[in-house]
């Protein structure tokens, strides 16, 4: 009987097991919230999976969850022949993020035309404060805008926003960033960029049914003077900004605090004239970065609490807690009293890895949270990560999440239950040939179909 179980179950997973995994670690409450990964799919722990995903090559750089959905931009994609003309085209992958599955492959076009060619044609994609999917492709230093496209969420049709002057200070920019509404009619909307190895950064400000202008009293650019360490006189490769939600309605989508992370420093907030404002340069020393070579950096609040997640290393680094190599991580801490960084506490570390694969040099690791709530009412937070060409995961955040009663048997992947999904995890781990602790049901240091037996059997005993 158990045979045939065995069987019908494996027949069942085959689809099922390559959405199934977790990162298999039981993480730690912190001053009672919890973490928990939701699925995992990345070089690390669904090798043979990620490998195999469109999304897994170096020009997709960029993604972003957005109600239920998780879309990652691809520069040039697809070649199609039209009449006598090879074309490159862009595309956004439409990615379901309860599971991590392919839903749909939106190829971009513009006017009715394919869009894409050129370098860099789709770098960054993004959502602003009202749900709007946006694109935007890299500005050499040569080019003298920046131009912006809403993006079709069900059919990759392009609607250009703007194309941004950039005035006399002329840098490449690689990713931006976007605060408020980019249809300019429910809300105010400003957009940030960063002059890689430069001191230049650039905003543009667009009042609610107003125009586009620079975003510094009239002018697109500032140069920055204060950096940390004070060893950096400018920003390293491909940095980022990142704007910070105000405190009030009428600053709401200002802007005013942003965050710039430089690939050559952790991230640095600043306010609009240049100042700056908060710095790693008194924090404690376990929320130090293990390494600086990749940008990227969100913030989130939860039951009153302030937090920020920002890269902890990108294909090399140790954690001094542990002293085990890592690679492709975040930290997740909880920002001191008054938001400072100088007390803030680090809480997690997630995930154990993504991978340690070089991804051609994007340097950015894609972020962001989405709020809700429980069953039970309960604030939660869903925390998504992203790093090109090793993976993505998916985490659930707050007081009701994990807790601190024993794992019940065979509950390989942490859901609380022991089901068909746990027999998955198992064979998926057992297919890609990477060791995880919460599969090895039986405890003998292996993971093999004894372990998938240990589960069949919990699910026999109810």
């Amino acid at each position: 009987m158990k045979k045939l179980l065995l069987f019908v179950l494996l027949m069942a997973s085959t689809v099922a097991s390559a959405w199934a995994v977790t990162d298999g670690v039981n993480y730690e409450r912190v001053n009672g919230i919890g973490i928990k990964n939701m699925w995992i799919q990345d070089r690390a722990h669904t090798a043979d999976v990620w490998s195999n995903r469109p999304y897994c090559n170096t020009s997709a750089r960029t993604a972003v969850m957005n109600d239920g959905f998780i879309y990652i931009a691809r520069s040039n994609a697809n070649t199609v022949i039209q009449g006598t003309d090879t074309l490159s085209q862009s595309v956004i992958y439409k990615v379901d993020a309860t599971n991590g599955e392919l839903v749909k492959e939106l190829q971009l076009t513009l006017d009715g035309n394919i869009y894409g060619g050129a370098t860099l044609s789709s770098n960054t994609v993004g959502v602003d404060n009202f749900g709007h999917l946006y694109m935007a492709p890299f500005s050499s230093n040569l080019a003298t805008v920046q131009p912006v496209y809403l993006v079709d969420k069900e059919t990759g049709e392009l609607t250009f926003v703007a194309e941004l002057d950039k005035g006399d200070a002329l840098q490449r920019c690689d990713y931006i960033d976007v605060m408020g509404d980019l249809t300019l009619e429910e809300a105010e909307c400003n957009i940030m960029s960063v002059g890689a190895s430069s001191e230049y950064i650039y905003r543009w400000h667009a009042d609610q049914g107003g125009d586009w202008e620079g975003g510094f009293d009239g002018d697109p650019y500032l140069a920055i003077i204060d950096f940390y360490p004070e060893t950096v006189t400018q920003w390293g490769y491909a940095p980022v900004a990142k704007m910070i939600l105000g405190e009030d309605e009428d600053n709401r989508y200002s802007g005013e605090l942003f965050y710039i992370d430089g690939f050559s420093s952790s991230p640095i907030l600043y306010d609009v004239t240049g100042t700056l404002v908060e710095s790693f340069e008194e924090v404690d020393p376990e929320c130090l970065p293990m390494d600086v070579g990749a940008n990227g950096v969100c913030e989130f609040t939860l039951d009153g609490r302030n937090f920020i997640v920002y890269v902890a290393a990108q294909y090399t680094g140790v954690d001094e807690t542990t002293m085990i190599n890592k690679a492709c991580q975040v930290y997740i801490c909880e920002l001191g009293e008054g938001m400072t960084m100088a007390g803030m506490q680090r809480y997690w570390m997630v995930p154990d890895e993504l991978g340690a694969v070089s991804d051609g040099g994007t340097r950015v690791q894609s972020m962001n949270v989405e709020y809700g709530v429980d069953a039970e009412g309960n604030e939660e937070v869903t925390l998504f990560i992203f790093k090109c060409y090793n993976g993505m995961a998916v985490y659930k955040i707050g007081s009701n999440v994990g807790g601190e009663q024993p794992p019940v048997p065979g509950d390989v992947n942490g859901d609380g239950e022991v089901n068909i999904s746990d027999v998955s995890d198992i064979i998926d781990v057992i297919l890609s040939g990477n060791y995880s602790p919460m599969s090895d049901v039986n405890g003998d240091g292996e993971i093999n179909i004894t372990d998938i037996n240990a589960v069949i059997d919990a699910i026999l005993r109810g």
